[in-house]
């Protein structure tokens, strides 16, 4: 007991972003639509609180490029969703995210959690490959992203809803660190 202590105490602690903050600003930007897949990294800041926060309509799906087909849909009708996944469920939706998201210019919202990264690395240098790759393969498609790992990096989020749906474009927020559960 007394080693896995002293290996906590050399771990960095880095800040996390605020699940309370995240969930305010994502209603903000008029979003009250979430599809999505659980994902270990945003499960306990954000999609539970979600699922029992009664503005919010959350949709469960099984794979991911069926969350992206049915944000696309939404969009049709001017109803805003976003779409909770991990990166490995973005990998494998990438075709989806072409062809609905890029070909059919629909704006398609995604919050994908970078499992595996380690908290105090750049995702681009992260140990993890799944990780290290996820911004070099989203640039090389041209799609639009930003990363949510520090507190203050989640201002952006209506701004960056906003300007996905009036360009009828995908974004894609990165999240880096597990965001603080809200309390309650």
């Amino acid at each position: 007991m007394v080693a896995s202590v002293a290996i906590a105490q050399d771990a960095p602690i880095v800040p996390h972003p605020s699940g309370a903050e995240i969930i305010a600003l994502i209603k903000q930007a008029r979003v009250r639509h979430i599809v999505a897949l659980p994902d270990i990294v945003t499960s306990d800041g954000l999609l539970w609180p979600i699922s029992k926060d009664p503005k919010f309509r959350l949709t469960r799906i099984c794979k991911e490029d069926e969350g992206v087909s049915i944000c696309g849909a939404m969009s049709y009708n001017g109803t805003r969703a976003v779409l909770m996944m991990q990166q490995t469920g973005l990998m494998d939706s990438l075709n989806a995210i072409r062809a609905i998201g890029v070909d059919y210019e629909l704006p398609i919202v995604m919050m994908v959690g970078l499992q595996g990264k380690e908290p105090h690395v750049h995702p681009d240098q992260s140990a993890a490959y799944g990780v290290r790759i996820i911004r070099p393969v989203l640039d090389a498609m041209g799609l639009s992203h930003s990363l949510i790992e520090d507190p203050e990096d989640v201002a952006h989020i209506p701004q960056a809803i906003d300007a996905a749906y009036a360009a009828s474009r995908p974004h894609i927020f990165l999240i880096g660190r597990s965001p603080e559960a809200p309390t309650q």
